[in-house]
């Protein structure tokens, strides 16, 4: 039986409510159950019946036995060992009120759990009782015991910081302390505290001459490197704020992150980057202006910038269709490069990979907890980083130590061939149980989570094998959680609720975006400080026994995946931009499992290559659809709205007529690590990669294959623009004649010496 609970009635309404259904169910009592199957056609499980699993039985028979003349008899208890449905409450009335049982599956609830409902419906017996007309939404759950656990005592995370401080002073005070120590290892060379504090002094005194102040936006667009370090530093000890702009994005996006952002300088190389020709915005190019920067004084300049002025802008996925930038100050960063190296154990000595994009702020978690700790941030470019065989030989060489990697770059890596890497963290997705179990063992584990708003990191869980699938954990240092109900009261421990981020982490809101800022950071009433806010993340959670929180999903359309940070309605807008496309909606799904992708459905003409590439000149490659679906409309429910359950999983498997056998060697070779890759049986070389099922993290690992067996380098960007195994093959086969060019050209005796070099042994 299903009571509707819209409208939020009042008790006494919703009394009416159930007495109606409960009585229109009473005339259909005799339908047999056999029948009702028949018709309804439930799943069949052995794990619960079929038709319902919670079950209300007031037992108001006449028990007395007065009926039975010459019998006297007596109420017998019985022992329940087993239990037909999931949860069944039995109510039994007698003269001095109401008693009961509650019986359940032990498979599905413990006793604490079973403890904590039946005090809240107490809870609610009580206050409907003492007043019918309560509306529903009125009624509290909570007793006064468990309120102040899940608002105060899981709440109390209060540890020292340095609030004063900005985060480049204290990377100043490490280099003042540790001059010799290592800060940066990259491409084989190494800069110390006090060479990278004297080149950030240099250039910053170069911007303090354009201008740059505090609130002084400065965008950055420099490829991964110790130079783009330095650039960070540099705007920051010049106060102003930094906005990273990744050269691999589209020109569309980055001009608009440029203008949106309100930079007015740009800090880059020459040539400039396509689209990055600034109308606003001056210009700085660090090779082209050498000279003057060298020639600046390596001493700090005084600013007067303070822990609340803007540290950088950063920008997310947005849901109208455009990136929205998050404004960021200094006084989260410094309790993140304090609070989170003292509770992860990074100290100096350590060696800390930066492995996150420059465009997500985890690469800004990467880099304050290094540089803050006096340990040594280790750098790699784009193609050292992809998973696979280059990441593992740059983790090895350099002997990382602490890692952060999303869970689906750790699938691929082989945790025996990682000695020296003994804290691990993984976030941006959800961390499967696997994963736990196979890296764990030898070092420390985390489950990081923490939405760009309030400053990178807002929960850390600590993982052990066996824990099972884990949770996001507790709050971090000076950060406050709080699970609320859609009026925004607290909910109970296992009730869901939408996640609620305060304290320190918590930024200003969106540039330019003062509407979608008031909606998303809301006043604090619970942390007691005046014109506190707190930030409302829009994930689905619950507070376990334990204290720690668990990730159930969203109360919105955002994903993630692959560790990005995705809202469907910005590549939604940009695929209606596009020519013949009447209608979409782009989802996540996880047909296989373990692998999420992005799925277009689109209703209108088109092909998937054309709108590939109208997505790839707007959106970076992880926001590009795997598959494109084409439908005459869209499937709606019977009252109008998307009905996301119809719409059809893709068809990823190849056609038999389009399947085209390899011709050459190298189509033969590339074909091979297709279907390697993509795990599939054969793949023909006129078949497209992303129609097949590949995405940017697959044809990253492809990438790097490719390189490892034929020695040459092949762009990520290559496999977008030749999605098929003949056009890349032709890219292949044009490089290794470059190669053997070049290699004709060496001289005999040089080539027997390079090869004697490399048959001598060596300690390297």
């Amino acid at each position: 039986l299903r009571t509707d609970l819209g409208g939020d009635p009042t008790f006494r309404e919703l009394l009416g409510r159930v007495r109606e259904g409960t009585l229109g169910a009473y005339e259909h009592q005799e339908v047999p159950f056999e029948r009702l199957v028949a018709e309804l056609q439930p799943e069949r499980s052995l794990s619960h019946a079929p038709l319902f699993q919670v079950m209300f039985v007031l037992q108001n028979a006449d028990r007395s036995g007065s009926g039975l003349a010459g019998l006297r008899t007596e109420g017998v208890s019985a022992e329940v060992e087993t239990t037909r449905i999931d949860l069944a409450l039995t109510a039994v009335p007698h003269e001095g009120g109401v008693g009961g049982a509650l019986e359940y599956s032990t498979d599905l609830f413990d006793r604490s759990t079973v403890r904590r409902m039946l005090g809240h419906l107490e809870r609610v017996l009580e206050q409907v009782a003492a007043d019918g007309d309560v509306r529903l939404s009125r009624l509290d759950l909570l007793s006064a015991e468990e309120r102040g656990l899940v608002v105060e005592e899981w709440n109390r995370t209060a540890a020292e910081y340095p609030a004063d401080r900005c985060i480049h002073e204290l990377f100043e005070a490490r280099a003042a302390r540790t001059p010799n120590a290592t800060a940066i290892r990259f491409a084989g060379a190494a800069l110390t505290y006090a060479t990278l504090d004297h080149a950030a002094n240099r250039l910053a005194n170069h911007l303090r001459r354009r201008g740059v102040g505090p609130e002084t936006r400065v965008g950055i667009c420099l490829e991964r490197g110790s130079e783009l370090v330095v650039a960070i530093l540099a705007v920051l000890k010049a106060g102003g704020a930094w906005v990273p702009l990744d050269p691999a994005y589209p020109a569309e996006r980055l001009a608009f992150m440029l203008a949106d952002s309100g930079a007015s300088l740009l800090l880059t190389r020459l040539p400039l980057p396509v689209g990055l020709q600034p109308q606003a915005a001056a210009v700085v190019c660090l090779d082209a202006d050498r000279e003057r920067i060298e020639a600046e004084s390596g001493e700090a300049p005084a600013t007067g910038v303070v822990p609340g002025n803007l540290a950088y802008v950063i920008y997310t996925s947005g849901s109208t269709g455009r990136p929205k930038g998050v404004l960021v100050p200094h006084r989260g960063l410094a309790n993140v490069a304090r609070g989170h190296a003292r509770d992860l154990g990074v100290e100096a000595g350590d060696r800390v990979l930066q492995f996150a994009s420059p465009s997500f702020d985890a690469s800004v978690f990467e880099m304050v907890m290094a540089l803050a700790a006096g340990a040594t941030l280790v750098l790699g470019t784009r193609e050292t980083l992809a998973p696979g065989p280059d990441l593992v030989r740059l983790l090895h060489d350099e002997k990382v130590t602490v890692a952060t990697l999303p869970p689906s770059a750790l699938a691929v890596l082989p945790p025996a061939e990682l000695p020296a890497l003994r804290t691990l963290m993984t976030a941006g997705e959800a961390c499967p149980a696997e994963l736990v179990e196979r890296w764990a063992p030898e070092r420390r584990f985390f489950n990081l989570y923490g939405p760009t708003e309030a400053t990178i990191w807002s929960a850390t869980a600590a993982c052990a094998p066996g824990g099972g699938r884990p949770p996001i954990g507790r709050p971090t240092a000076n950060t406050r959680a709080y699970v609320l109900d859609a009026r925004g009261a607290p909910v109970p421990v296992g009730v869901p609720g939408e996640l609620y981020v305060g304290g320190a982490g918590v930024t200003r809101g969106y540039a330019g975006r003062p509407g979608l800022t008031a909606e998303k950071f809301v006043p604090d009433p619970f942390g007691g400080e005046t014109g506190a806010r707190l930030y409302r993340t829009g994930d689905r959670v619950r507070w376990s026994p334990r204290g720690e929180l668990e990730f159930l999903g969203r109360v919105d359309a955002q994903v993630k995946v692959r560790g990005f940070r995705i809202e469907p309605g910005e590549i939604e807008g940009v695929l209606r931009r596009s020519e013949g496309v009447a209608d979409c909606v782009v989802v996540a799904r996880d047909d296989v499992p373990g692998e999420k992708r992005l799925v277009a459905y689109v209703v209108g003409d088109g092909e998937a290559g054309v709108l590939r590439e109208h997505l790839l000149r707007e959106l970076p490659e992880y926001m590009v659809p795997s598959a494109f679906v084409f439908l005459e409309m869209l499937p709606l429910t019977p009252n109008g709205k998307l009905d996301r359950k119809a719409l059809p999983a893709p068809d990823f498997a190849p056609a038999k007529e389009r399947y085209v056998a390899p011709r050459t060697p190298t189509e033969e070779v590339l074909a091979g690590i297709w279907a390697e890759t993509l795990r599939r049986e054969r793949v023909g070389v006129t078949e497209s990669f992303f129609d097949l099922g590949g995405h940017s993290l697959l044809a990253t690992l492809m990438v790097a294959r490719v390189q490892q067996v034929f020695g040459v380098e092949v762009s990520l960007r290559a496999i977008f623009d030749e999605p098929t195994v003949a056009e890349l093959a032709g890219r292949v086969d044009a490089a290794l004649e470059v190669m053997d060019a070049e290699l004709a050209q060496v001289d005999p005796d040089e080539m027997a010496q390079m090869l004697a070099l490399l048959h001598e042994p060596t300690d390297a």
